[in-house]
């Protein structure tokens, strides 16, 4: 008699072969959702399911389930092509978040009064666990500028003048950490996006916490070594006129990542 042997792995569906690259799933319930919400980027804001399966390695079964779920939440938005994207209840979430920080009503004036007098763009980024988030910004309104959006999320490890602040004043390791040290900035040019030049510098709180990084970006053409060395000038008075401070106070020692 001949024995067949039942696939118990509930994580392949019939006629699909296991792939042994693809991402391993969560495994507690809100872990699965979560990861699915971690999915989309800023350069895929929409994903199939098929998409969807590949990047959390869950089963489709599995997959559709936790979808009814975060769209009845409001959290995914389905289109009739069947792809889906963020819903609305991340954006309230999102404004949520940002209110518990009560930095912006200090922070954008210094963010807009820099952009003003660099004529580049202007943001202010904090340390999420390996990336770095754009809670603020100022877009310059030249023609040809680096675009930023509140929200985005880039890793630490692409670079960029900004993710060297953070990683320096939140314990980790950078090869800018004795420019900063000598000079109080981080400066790069074609680190992370090509033709582009920034620099950054560290904000305090002026009970001496450590907030984040405000950075001034644009086309490395106009935004030369000397431009950036004055936009960082710009960059500590507008921050001093607001309550901030732009550098360590004294015995201030980082914290561990």
């Amino acid at each position: 008699m001949k024995i067949q042997k039942i696939n118990t792995d509930t994580s392949v569906l019939p006629g699909e072969e296991a792939d042994a690259s693809a991402p391993k799933p969560p495994a507690g319930v809100l872990e699965r959702g979560i990861s699915i919400l971690e999915c989309f980027r800023e350069d895929r804001l929409r994903m199939s399911l098929r998409e969807l399966a590949e990047c959390t390695g869950l089963d489709k079964a599995t997959l559709l389930r936790l979808l009814g779920v975060l769209l009845r939440a409001r959290m995914l938005h389905r289109f009739d092509s069947g792809s889906y994207s963020p819903g609305p209840a991340l954006l309230h979430m999102g404004m949520l978040y940002r209110s518990t920080f009560d930095l912006g009503t200090r922070l954008q004036p210094a963010l807009h009064e820099v952009m003003q007098q660099t004529g580049e763009t202007v943001a202010f980024y904090i340390r999420s666990g390996d990336d770095r988030v754009c809670l603020y910004r100022e877009n310059t309104l030249k023609e040809v500028r680096h675009h930023v959006e509140v929200g985005t999320r880039i890793p630490l490890s692409a670079g960029g003048s900004s993710a060297h602040i953070l990683l320096s004043f939140t314990g980790s390791p950078t090869p800018h950490q004795a420019e900063i040290d000598a000079k109080g900035y981080a400066m790069t040019r074609a680190e992370r996006v090509d033709e582009m030049a920034s620099v950054a510098l560290p904000v305090f709180d002026g009970d001496g916490t450590f907030l984040g990084a405000m950075v001034v970006i644009g086309l490395a053409a106009r935004h030369n070594v000397a431009a950036q060395r004055k936009a960082a000038d710009t960059v500590r008075r507008e921050l001093a006129l607001q309550g901030f401070v732009s550098s360590p106070p004294s015995g201030w020692r980082s914290p561990a990542p």
